[in-house]
């Protein structure tokens, strides 16, 4: 038995905000929550007092590159970093090496990871080997467990291919998660198209239009279809606005923002170099205000880091040969925190909504309420310490975070009757 005492519960699903103690069961199922619950003989205490107990954090959109990249990162050391993060549970995306595009691969994944704190889901390709050629067995991915399937990373560039991809995924309600960058309109990667970063690293820039051009065809084929479509890491006021009005058109349409692109502009990408370089690429201020304004009225349903992590050797290249991407699930709770909460955009439990509720649901995973009879995947968080971040459970260290005062820090997860504190 594991008794959580004195911690403040902070649950979106029932509302709500009270100190509370929990009991959970040897089975890792909550028994009790209320206002004192008295230790059993032979149980585990755990004092929570300073802190807030809330859902577990779900990411819809984590690399972990495993197989094919572990001097990155594998599943065990991003397994540690989502504890560390207050993640319960997260989706690594398709693009490994070789692409998961195989029911064998998706299984792979859940049986390597059944021992660790955090519960890790694969996603299942779109295509095979991310070409855009050849849709995957849909049913099969979907039989082995994969929650969403996507060629994040790349976009789905053929329109009839991409409905076709909606209509068989309609018929089942199987969720399709898009990256969203026509590559016509992406001279080059990483950086905001005509910013004065672009023009300091000597490099053109990838377009808003890119996204938003895709987005809006793909809200016109989610229409068309009746397909669940997520967009990720949406970047551009456009694209929010496009979203929107997918939304109120009655399209079956999501939307992710990232920490790093609600926090930092265009402006940040000089003091940061490639530590800053990422698809899609931080963008104007005006954009970022937009991201906020949607997150807060909806357009915009949920929080997820896009970790990729990369090698301090990858990310010493000169800008416009180093690879794309920040890591993220470490930071996200305190980038989160000090960006929307303490700014005013959003209450804390707007927050653990969007970072725990909403992206379960999108992803149909159940039993996530502090409630008994459910299985405990608690994050445990201080929203009011002031947190430097130097050191990191990932193998990885490509963050422009390192070293940034930040506010609140996560203190670790309880999965079942294990806690994992940091």
């Amino acid at each position: 038995m594991l008794l959580i005492q004195n911690g403040r519960v902070l649950d979106p699903y029932t509302g709500l905000d009270e100190k509370r103690d929990i009991l959970i069961g040897d089975d890792g199922v909550i028994q009790s929550v209320a206002p004192s619950i008295a230790p059993a003989a032979g149980g585990t205490v755990f004092d929570a007092a300073g802190l807030t107990v809330a859902p577990g954090f779900v990411d819809g959109h984590v690399h972990f590159r495993d197989p094919g990249q572990t001097e990155k990162e594998d599943l065990h050391t991003g397994a540690a970093a989502a504890a560390a993060g207050g993640y319960a549970t997260v989706i690594c995306m398709a693009n490994t090496l070789p692409t998961c595009d195989t029911a064998a691969q998706v299984r792979r994944v859940r049986e390597e990871t059944r021992n660790e704190p955090v519960e890790v889901l694969q996603a299942g390709a779109v295509t095979m080997g991310l070409k855009g050629q050849t849709l995957t067995d849909f049913d099969a991915l979907a039989a082995a467990g994969a929650p969403c399937l996507t060629d994040d990373g790349i976009n789905l560039t053929s329109a009839a291919l991409c409905r076709e991809a909606m209509a068989r995924a309609a018929r089942t309600g199987l969720l399709l998660s898009f990256h969203e960058e026509e590559p016509s309109l992406v001279p080059s990667p990483g950086v905001n198209f005509g910013s004065e970063a672009a023009k300091a690293f000597g490099v053109p820039g990838a377009m808003a239009a890119a996204e938003t051009a895709m987005v809006a065809r793909d809200i016109a084929l989610a229409l068309d279809t009746g397909a669940r479509v997520l967009f990720q890491h949406i970047s551009a006021a456009q694209s929010v606005a496009l979203i929107r009005a997918g939304k109120a058109l009655g399209a079956k349409i999501y939307a992710e923002a990232t920490p790093h692109h609600l926090s930092l502009t265009e402006d940040d990408v000089p003091a940061h170099g490639t530590l800053a370089r990422m698809n899609p690429p931080l963008r104007k201020e005006a954009d970022r205000q937009a991201l906020l304004l949607g997150l807060a009225d909806g357009a915009i349903d949920m929080i997820a880091t896009d970790h990729a992590p990369h090698t301090a050797a990858e990310k010493a290249r000169e800008f416009a040969s180093a690879p794309s991407g920040i890591t993220g699930l470490e930071t996200a709770f305190s980038v989160c925190n000090t960006y929307l909460v303490r700014a005013g955009h959003l209450s804390e439990m707007q927050l653990i909504e969007k970072m725990s509720k909403a992206p379960a649901e999108i992803y149909g995973l159940t039993g996530r309420a502090i409630a008994p009879g459910n299985f405990a995947r608690l994050a445990l968080l201080d929203f009011s310490c002031e947190t430097v971040y130097r050191t990191y459970r990932s193998k990885a260290q490509n963050t422009p975070y390192t070293g940034m005062q930040l506010h609140g820090a996560p203190r670790g997860v309880i999965c079942g009757a294990r806690v994992e504190s940091n």
